[in-house]
């Protein structure tokens, strides 16, 4: 019997806001206008990805909370597709149309002092760490942890920005004038043999769905490729299922997030970051799963019944980035050739190296086969192999 749909639900034929221009915010209006809703993109530049699959586009700067509490007066619902949005704007947002997440959510997981905090609060597993607002304290912070470390700053980092390894004490001034004056966090170095994330959804109601997880490599700091699923031990996959949806409970979010984990060589599951929106490696649920985590998004935003996580093939995913424009056009026929293989492109107008640009998705019998058929495909549109 299926769920009922609330009296407070937002149906159809509503207008739904998204804070952010990315690939998030078009995968997001994608989704939403696919279900029958009206999207109006928040992005503080004209020329963006979620432009191309909304209604209406609002250039509007982040910061500026007067403006996007007028734009947010006119939608049924707003949700975010990144998470450094000023809160002061959040709340002045969500005093005239529901926000989900929420400016606390928002408040928590955009500072990484805080979200560790958060976590240490709720007995969930992290790397040591230390808050630090100056050198001397990081001098302090480095004899305490420990050698190496990751210094990073405590918000506004993604893709490895905003971090140093420091590998030996004569690194740390170095480490400090690059990302200081500012308030940072320093980690110890975390030993592990697997990377694997967790994208969970909750609904208005409390009511909780959570995907397979999947395992992630990274190259130069950015996510690379991703699969489910991820091939660990069934010990391992429940605990970090159960720990996702402890994060967002104890959150209280509404909405979709993503709980990435370090796996280390003894069995523990370490909580490296939290996302309180769609994630990267989730991509791959568009063509693996019954309900996409952009869809479930726009579930749990409306306060519809949270849709079905069951994964209906393996698969695997591969970023495109812009590196792969370098010296020729891509070869999307060669790609597009190999079985079971999905191309997303973005439409960002300008190919930069370590610019995400779109991603492949292979699905196949086996993760193993759609792992092989996905690198294939990327390396055939990048001209990689005769």
């Amino acid at each position: 019997m299926m769920p009922p749909v609330g009296p407070t639900a937002i149906l159809p034929g509503a207008r739904l806001g998204v804070m952010g221009g990315g690939q998030l915010g078009a995968m997001f209006a994608m989704a939403a206008r696919r279900m029958g809703y009206r999207v109006e993109a928040l992005s503080d530049v004209a020329d963006c990805p979620a432009a191309r699959h909304s209604d209406t586009l609002h250039v509007v700067a982040y910061d500026d909370a007067r403006s996007l509490q007028r734009i947010a007066a006119g939608l049924d619902a707003v949700t975010f597709e990144f998470e450094n949005v000023p809160v002061h704007a959040a709340l002045a947002m969500a005093s005239v149309s529901p926000l989900r997440p929420s400016p606390e959510v928002l408040a928590t997981t955009q500072d990484r002092g805080r979200e560790k905090a958060f976590l240490v609060e709720h007995g969930f597993g992290c790397a040591p760490h230390r808050l630090v607002h100056d050198r001397d304290m990081l001098r302090e912070a480095v004899e305490e942890i420990g050698l190496p470390a990751v210094l990073k700053t405590a918000s506004f980092g993604y893709d490895g920005k905003g971090q140093r390894r420091i590998e030996r004490a004569e690194d740390v001034d170095a480490a400090w004038d690059s990302l200081g004056p500012q308030s940072c966090l320093l980690e110890g170095w975390i030993e592990f043999d697997s990377e694997i994330s967790v994208v969970a959804a909750r609904g208005a109601d409390g009511s909780t769905a959570v995907y397979e997880p999947s395992r992630n490599l990274h190259a130069r700091h950015i996510l690379d490729v991703s699969t489910m699923p991820a091939g660990l031990p069934a010990t391992v996959i429940a605990e970090a299922r159960r720990m996702a949806i402890g994060i967002i409970e104890a959150l209280g979010l509404v909405g979709v997030a993503c709980v990435e984990f370090f796996l280390t060589s003894d069995g523990r599951l370490l909580v490296n970051e939290i996302a309180p929106r769609p994630h990267n490696s989730g991509h791959l649920t568009i063509e693996a799963c019954e309900t996409s985590q952009f869809e479930q998004q726009v579930r749990a935003l409306c306060g519809l019944p949270l849709g079905s996580t069951r994964q209906i093939a393996p698969a695997a995913m591969a970023n495109l980035l812009g590196d792969c424009w370098s010296g020729a056009e891509p070869d999307w026929a060669a790609a597009l050739a190999m079985p079971g293989v999905s191309l997303h492109l973005y439409g960002k107008s300008e190919p930069r190296p370590g610019r995400k640009m779109g991603h492949l998705t292979a699905v196949a019998e086996t993760v193993d086969q759609a792992l092989a058929n996905v690198i294939l495909a990327r390396d055939r549109l990048c001209r990689r192999t005769p």
